[in-house]
């Protein structure tokens, strides 16, 4: 009878991931970024267990969005304060917030708890093409559309 394997915490083994998000949806983007960064993509995936990889997401600036989004899509955020509602439309924040934009979007899909917490830090997004992650030697990862 096989048993189910559960990767313990100092077991887990990371690699770094580079995505170039030139001419990428940013919802397939952020989906499959979220994927790696839980470590579904491994044999020894285990839900309580961070063993995800690292991902730089490079070129930000040049994500695409499909549809009405630009004038249709808003943002909200709230100071909890009387009169602290922060409404941003998505063009605003692709033109001035894009790497809040694009981590919120990934954010999004990792667990909403302390696990997800920590996954959250293992992801970089930088605007042009240029990192400093050079010495991590990452892989480059390809999207699919």
């Amino acid at each position: 009878m096989r048993q189910t394997t559960m990767i313990k915490p100092k077991e887990v083994v990371r690699q770094w991931y580079v995505v170039d998000a030139t001419d990428c949806t940013l919802g397939r983007l952020a989906s499959q970024v979220a994927t790696v960064l839980r470590g579904k993509h491994k044999p020894t995936y285990t839900p309580n267990v961070d063993c995800g990889d690292y991902v730089i997401v490079i070129n930000a600036e040049k994500i695409k969005i499909t549809g009405d989004q630009d004038e249709k899509k808003f943002y909200f955020s709230h100071s909890m304060y009387p009169g602290g509602l922060r409404v941003r439309s998505t063009k605003t924040m692709r033109e001035k917030y894009t790497v809040e934009w694009v981590e919120k979007a990934i954010k999004g899909m990792l667990p909403h708890n302390k696990l997800g917490d920590v996954m959250r830090k293992h992801v970089f997004v930088y605007e042009g093409p240029e990192h400093p992650h050079a010495a991590q030697k990452p892989i480059e990862m390809k999207i699919k559309d």
